[in-house]
């Protein structure tokens, strides 16, 4: 039976960014299913009290060098050399993951948010700026214009707070976040855990 392993989403999160880049392998491994719920971190962030480690951690001896150290050992062990982090961090993604929500259901979503990643965490874009946005995602091969255009919708306006609150009542604190039936992990270090109980549930 395939295992359904829901993905708490946002384009924001550098470690989703890393966790998307080792999924498939995870799937190849497990045969499982991960389905990507786009939800804005810094919702979940307000709703929970939580801040980015930049800042939770800023003024702990250490603590933010030892994240870059976590980081390159993790960019090092899965060659994910291509990644940059974005000179315009923290970046907003509101545009980026609307655009999410407007593909719902839609065969291109899963191209989207590789191009929307790549877009972030490798070609180093500021896609919160409208002319990027559509010139980007245009030149990636969707209708950048279009999509934009959607991101104004109430609905999509809606499902994403629907998503983001869904997150928080289920226990969400942040982004990358993954439940496997009523099992939570979170965080790109948690990803051997994860598979682990992927594999006991099935």
């Amino acid at each position: 039976m395939t295992q359904t392993v829901d993905f708490i989403f946002d384009f924001a999160s550098p470690n989703a960014y890393f966790c998307h880049k080792v999924l498939p392998q995870i799937a190849e491994r497990t045969g499982a299913n991960f389905n990507y719920i786009p939800c804005l971190l810094g919702g979940i962030f307000k709703a929970t009290s939580n801040q980015a480690p930049m800042m939770a951690f800023a003024n702990v001896k250490g603590k933010l060098d030892y994240e870059m150290l976590e980081i390159n050992r993790f960019i090092a062990k899965h060659g994910l050399s291509d990644f940059t982090f974005n000179s315009h961090f923290p970046v907003n993604s509101l545009m980026l993951i609307r655009g999410a929500i407007a593909l719902n259901g839609d065969e291109q979503q899963s191209d989207y948010i590789d191009a929307g990643l790549r877009l972030l965490w490798e070609d180093d874009k500021k896609m919160d700026d409208p002319e990027v946005f559509v010139a980007e995602l245009s030149a990636a091969g969707f209708d950048g214009a279009a999509i934009l255009a959607k991101t104004q919708d109430p609905d999509v306006k809606a499902q994403l707070m629907a998503n983001t609150n869904a997150a928080v009542e289920r226990g969400s604190f942040g982004v990358p976040t993954f439940y496997v039936g009523p099992e939570m992990f979170f965080g790109k270090d948690r990803l051997g855990q994860l598979e682990e109980e992927i594999l006991k549930q099935q």
